[in-house]
């Protein structure tokens, strides 16, 4: 009687046999994926809701720069106009009578805190100012609604200065004798005669006027550098109040040029003031 072996697979191995038996590519393939969820069931409207929260933190998020920009942006606002009110505000030179130190359209910084601690205007600074009342009437009609909008306004910056503002430079403070004997001839204060030639607008006089006058207390007798083309303390002397402006009606004494970029500088004041240090009055003031 002859036997039978079972076939043998190529590995050696018995073969198997029956339904129960895997193929070899049931053997070796890789694990079945779980499926997606439908839309609709309890793990798809899970996963719907966490997409929408995530998309509402998103949005939050976005609102939330949002405000924090604007919050930055009226902060920023705010510290400017601060600054303009109290510390230091920009000024367009109008006309050509500071040439050359300052020429039409000069964008010039005035800082305001260079007087506001006891501090007083000096012989040589460069200051611009309010010239209602000195170089200008009076209003005769009281101020209404609208003129102290336009006042706030300006002393924030936000409304152009007007032609009541004028910039010039001291040559005399409180006490002070300031005199003239017209062309020719050099100003003198308290007898020292000045040498202006650093700052004068080249082929200009001192003065082509004569002129003698005693510096009252709380006022500046100011003068333009570019002497033949300002109207200045000189031209008003006949007028109420002289022609002297209120150290009060001083916005800020000017510190600098910047712009045009070409031109910017720092409007320091000239040494020739120097030589009148000592000489009397009421101008040795901090």
């Amino acid at each position: 009687m002859s036997t039978h072996e079972p076939p043998a697979d190529r590995d050696g191995s018995p073969a198997p046999t029956g339904a129960d038996s895997l193929s070899r590519s049931a053997v070796v393939s890789g694990p079945v994926r779980e499926a997606e969820p439908a839309p609709g069931t309890e793990s798809g409207r899970d996963r719907d809701h966490d997409r929408s929260e995530a998309a509402e933190e998103d949005e939050e998020l976005g609102r939330s720069r949002s405000r924090d920009l604007l919050l930055l942006a009226g902060i920023c606002l705010a510290a400017l106009l601060l600054v303009n009110a109290f510390v230091a505000r920009p000024f367009t030179v109008p006309s050509g009578s500071m040439e050359d130190t300052l020429r039409p359209g000069d964008r010039l910084i005035a800082n305001q805190l260079a007087y506001a601690f006891g501090g007083h205007p000096q012989r040589g600074d460069v200051v611009v100012f309010d010239g209602t009342g000195s170089f200008l009437p009076d209003s005769a009609d009281p101020p209404g609604f609208w003129d102290g909008l336009r006042s706030a306004g300006r002393d924030l910056g936000l409304v152009p200065a007007g032609n009541t503002v004028y910039v010039k430079r001291v040559i005399g403070v409180a006490g002070d004798r300031v005199r003239s004997t017209g062309p020719g001839a050099p100003l003198t204060v308290n007898g020292v005669p000045v040498d202006e030639s650093a700052y004068l607008a080249p082929g200009d006089q001192p003065s082509d006027v004569a002129f003698d006058v005693l510096v009252p207390r709380g006022k500046l007798f100011v003068l333009g550098d570019h002497r033949s083309a300002s109207r200045d303390s000189r031209d008003h002397l006949g007028e109420p109040g002289g022609g002297f402006v209120p150290e009060d009606e001083v916005i800020g004494r000017a510190d600098w040029v910047v712009y045009p970029f070409s031109r910017l500088t720092s409007l320091d004041r000239p040494a020739a003031f120097a030589a009148i240090a000592g000489t009397g009055g009421h101008g040795e003031q901090g």
